[in-house]
């Protein structure tokens, strides 16, 4: 028997696993009117953190690898919608910890998605990224799988769909605050690569391109990942940039590829082409569905391919974390 839905008279109720991380707190911070908000994450210093910003959302402490915990607490809060951006997100911790990030990233999703359907939860969005496609790291290859497993697992009842995101400026450990605080220090930036090349966006174009997954998914009748256009940054001239606006503008220091590094990214394969369509206002790309959008994808949208950010461009990607400060709650953590 289906779990009887909240009234049109209440605001749904979104449960977002990682919600004290980066792009959990951009979307309770963009949408806190128009939601109730629940987080499941594992840092209790970082659930004080959220939970003092914003005290209306209600945490609970569970690891996403507890299958029997989560699925307790998706059957008490029974959420319209769950975003599942929990995750081990970083490279290098990735290549250095495969089975860690295999039981995190593969099996902690695929335990979101039971207890998503003993739930019964109409929309569950998963959180992937361009490092999903053409994987060549570890990370890339748990997010892939992540994808697949959402797309196999979509029916009527609850709908499994992914976005793709780019990296997100200014998240937690990402290298923006790492050079903005070296320059302000006096020290030389530190670049793994002069060639290094990256597709990015702000905490609130990834806050909108999950909101628009839920609406994508409210309508459509077969999984999807979803896709933002977006430009490529140039990782020297960012440097440079940061450089010369908070430090000395010394030269940066170039130190070598990383384990699992890549010098671009690719956000739609030449593989996916055939299954790829930008959506009616062409904001977005669309893979495994023409629902919202029948014209194809013509080429590979790679930080190759894309068009280089401008120096005003690459300004708005830090600009808030230099207005907020670095203690800012929203650019302070991760889940």
């Amino acid at each position: 028997m289906a779990t009887e839905k909240n009234t049109t008279t209440e605001r749904r109720k979104v449960l977002i696993t990682g919600g004290s991380g980066t792009v959990g707190l951009a979307f309770i911070k963009q949408y806190r009117d128009e939601f109730e908000f629940f987080n499941v994450s594992r840092n209790e210093t970082y659930i004080d953190k959220l939970t003092n910003t914003f005290p209306e959302v209600q945490s609970y402490v569970s690891d996403i690898q507890d299958l029997d915990h989560l699925t307790t607490i998706f059957l008490k809060v029974k959420p319209d919608i769950v975003i599942h951006a929990a995750a081990l997100k970083h490279v290098n911790f990735a290549e250095l910890n495969p089975s860690r990030t295999t039981e995190i990233n593969i099996s902690g999703s695929l335990n979101i998605i039971k207890a998503s359907v003993r739930a019964e939860v109409p929309i569950v969005v998963g959180i992937s990224t361009d490092k999903a496609c053409q994987p060549e790291n570890i990370y890339g290859y748990s997010k892939k799988i992540m994808e697949q497993m959402f797309l196999e697992h979509y029916n009527e009842q609850t709908r499994f769909v992914c976005t793709r995101f780019a990296n997100v400026a200014c998240s937690n450990g990402s290298v923006i605050p790492l050079w903005i605080d070296s320059a302000r220090k006096g020290q030389t930036l530190k670049l793994t690569d002069s060639r290094m090349n990256r597709l990015m966006f702000t905490s609130d174009e990834a806050a909108l391109l999950i909101r628009q997954s839920i609406d994508n998914a409210e309508r459509s009748t077969r999984p999807f990942v979803l896709c933002s256009r977006m430009k490529s940054v140039g990782m020297l001239d960012l440097a440079i940039q940061l450089s010369d606006e908070f430090g000395d503008g010394g030269k940066p220091e170039i130190i070598g590829m990383r384990p699992g590094e890549k010098l671009s990214e690719t956000l739609v394969s030449q593989h996916e082409l055939p299954h790829a369509f930008y959506s009616d206002d062409e904001r977005y790309i669309v893979l495994y569905s023409d629902e919202f959008g029948r014209e194809h994808v013509s080429e590979p949208l790679s930080s190759l391919t894309a068009e280089y950010m401008s120096e005003a461009e690459m300004r708005v990607l830090y600009e808030e974390y230099t207005r907020e400060g670095k203690g800012s709650l929203k650019l302070a953590y991760s889940q």
